[in-house]
Parts: C-alpha cells; structure tokens; sequence
C-alpha cells in the first residue's frame, strides 16, 4: 500500500519569530494540518546528524531516522519571509543538497516519527549508562518523564514545540547533577590560571579601544603621571623666576 504521504509534494513555509521554520501551507491539506507544524531546516539538519554519530555504538540505525523525515528543497522564495519548497527522495544523510525534513507525524502515535523519538531515547539512555556511573541505571521512562514534563510547560503556555527542539531534548539529555558528555567540568575561578577565551586581531584591537573596559589600576597610572607632569611644570616655573632679573622698583615722586 502507497504511503500516506506520497500526495504530499510541496509545502509552504514561514520563518517565525523564534527564528524556526514552520509550514503554512501544504499540497495536502486534508491529512496535514498545518496549525503548529514545525519542519527541520537544513543548518539544523546537520546538526542533529553530527548528534547521532555518537549514538551508532549504541545501536543507532539510520534507516529509522530516515523513515521518519520528508525531504524537501527550496523551489521558490515567496517573499514576506516565506518559501515554497518541493518534495525530494534524497538522502538526509548522503544528499549534496542542502534539505529540509518535515516529520511523518500523521500517526503520532505509531507512526515512523513516533518510532525515531522511541529510538533516540533508547540509544541515548543506553550510552549515558555507559559512561556514566549512576547510582541505579537510568531508565528509558524516567527520561521520557522528565522530557514530557518540560514539554508540558511549554503547552500550558500556548507553545507549539519544534521538531528540532523535541529531537534536541534527546540527543543532549543529561540527567540533573552531571554534566554533558561532550563538554568539559565546569572549573573553579582561580585568578590568573583561569583559561580566556582567544580573540582574533579586529575584535582585541577593538577592546583595547574602548574606554569603559580600562582597568582601576591603569586610572590610578594616570592620575599619577598627570601629578607628575603638574610637579615638573610648577619646579620649572620657580628656576625660571630665579633666572630672571629683579623687578624694578616704582619711582617716588
């Protein structure tokens, strides 16, 4: 049997406030209702492919994730900050081209999207305990949990959650009290032996310019040159009165 989504050949979509892509419109719009549906831009794409690598230890299989996104590309720019985009059978992963993917959510519950959020948590659940030394291992319900729980105060509040920020939420999960697996322990400030970040030329060029980044220390420098300069200026002014000849007394009349 066809896919549901085979009628599914181009899509309208809008750039919102929160700097998302969502559809507007699509060639479909009796299965696919367009009100709060988010699709995943090509910048965010590579992203969550770069955050999948980590997972292919741990069982990550691609075709899952694959069946669970309709490609699309740039057709048209409509203007007003609105794109027409059409359907594509490019690879996510191999394509050259730079693509949008809309997730298959016509059946929430069961369907290929519903699937990948089930595997992503499995995979991601499966590597922290690996790395990880919890004092009981985490369970795939107690990360659900906690995610339906953030995403339920986004819906309390009126907000549509983003496909990338609901693939995100998953692929970044840490449970409280331990850090991320891809960043370094927050340090200790210990003075001069914290770590600055590097600046290129322009930008420390820029800083060493500006007058509000000076330091106390360098103030009280130049108060004590200015004193300096005043003491040299007044010890000038009295040789120079003893070089010169005596004032002339006024005559009596």
């Amino acid at each position: 049997m066809a896919k549901a989504t085979s009628t599914l050949e181009w899509c309208a979509i809008r750039l919102g406030e929160d700097h998302n892509w969502w559809v507007h419109e699509t060639s479909d719009p009796v299965r696919w209702d367009v009100d709060g549906l988010s699709i995943v831009d090509p910048r965010q794409v590579a992203h969550l492919i770069d955050l999948v690598e980590a997972l292919r230890d741990y069982g990550f299989d691609q075709d899952v994730f694959e069946a669970a996104f309709i490609p699309f590309r740039i057709e048209k720019d409509l203007g007003s900050g609105k794109v027409r985009l059409k359907r594509m059978k490019d690879s996510l992963f191999e394509s050259d081209e730079k693509l949008f993917a809309l997730a298959d959510t016509l059946d929430e519950e069961n369907g290929p999207y519903a699937d990948l959020l089930d595997h992503l948590t499995r995979c991601r659940v499966k590597m922290l305990n690996d790395l990880f030394e919890f004092e009981s291992k985490l369970t795939v319900d107690e990360v659900e949990d906690e995610i339906r729980e953030g995403q339920n105060a986004s819906f309390i509040e009126g907000k549509a959650i983003h496909t990338f920020e609901e693939l995100t939420a998953i692929l970044d999960f840490m449970p409280a009290g331990y850090e991320s697996d891809d960043e370094a322990p927050a340090k200790e400030v210990h003075g001069e032996d914290e770590d600055l970040p590097e600046l290129d030329e322009a930008e420390e060029e820029k800083l060493k310019n500006d007058e509000s980044l000076k330091w106390d220390e360098d103030e009280d420098g130049d108060e004590e040159e200015k004193d300096d300069e005043e003491k040299k200026k007044d010890e000038d002014e009295e040789d120079g009165d003893e070089d010169a000849p005596p004032a002339k007394k006024a005559r009596k009349r």
